[in-house]
């Protein structure tokens, strides 16, 4: 009898270690929110340069109250924001003879030539949701030379403050969704991703510029890993 008590004993104790350290590694989960370019020139709403269709009323307004929930369920929020200065390497009109969409060169690189967009104290370069709701908001495109798709870097390899200010937050898992899925929500997940954190992409939170591009996009991310979910679900996106 001492022999099977002390058995149960060893085993009980056993189970309630295991399972708390199995909590415990699920309390160290810490989830960060990353807004993408839900910026002016970006939408319909606005009559952006650079709209992206499917950018209304309705889907700013899907994303303003989604981003809400998320702050009030205790998750620090992030922004990115295109801040392109007039003389852009990715304008056309700073190529003579070019127009926009035409493909060119740029160090090595395949560079589509937008139109002006999201210019640096414009109106078309403002965030379209409450920026209080924001913890940081993390400016890219700044330098001439260089696009930049991504929140964490520039094509350049330049970084940005992102990754240090989601690690001054002691998070690991980050939330992704904005404008557009197939260029700068995807840059933005795939670098989450490279960088080291577990990653969700909300696909009916984002827009892409394209159908094809954007299913692209989605099937990329899910080769890296990202958890794609079809809208925002708490318990999903802990779970996962």
């Amino acid at each position: 009898m001492r022999r099977l008590v002390g058995k149960t004993l060893v085993w009980g104790l056993f189970f309630t270690v295991v399972l708390g350290g199995m909590a415990m590694a699920q309390d160290k989960t810490k989830i960060g929110v990353i807004v993408v370019d839900v910026q002016g020139d970006f939408t319909k709403l606005k009559n952006g340069s650079l709209a992206v269709d499917g950018t209304d009323e309705a889907y700013i307004k899907a994303v303003a109250d989604s981003t809400k929930r998320l702050k009030d369920a205790g998750y620090p929020i992030y922004a990115t924001q295109d801040w392109h200065p007039k003389d852009h390497a990715s304008f056309f009109t700073n190529h003579k003879g070019k127009k926009a969409f035409d493909v060119i060169k740029l160090h090595g690189k395949d560079q589509v030539l937008w139109p002006p967009h999201c210019v640096q104290k414009t109106p078309g370069a403002e965030i379209l949701i409450d920026n209080k709701l924001f913890t940081a908001v993390v400016k890219k495109g700044m330098d001439p030379k260089y696009d930049s798709y991504s929140g964490f870097q520039d094509d350049g390899g330049k970084k940005t403050d992102m990754d240090k200010l989601l690690k001054k937050e002691k998070v690991n898992k980050v939330v992704v969704y904005g404008i557009a899925t197939d260029y700068c929500v995807r840059a933005t997940a795939i670098d989450a991703a490279a960088a080291g954190y577990k990653v969700v992409m909300i696909k009916n939170l984002s827009r892409g510029v394209a159908p094809d591009t954007s299913q692209k996009a989605i099937d990329e991310m899910k080769a890296k890993g990202i958890i794609i979910l079809d809208d925002l679900d708490l318990e999903k996106i802990k779970a996962n």
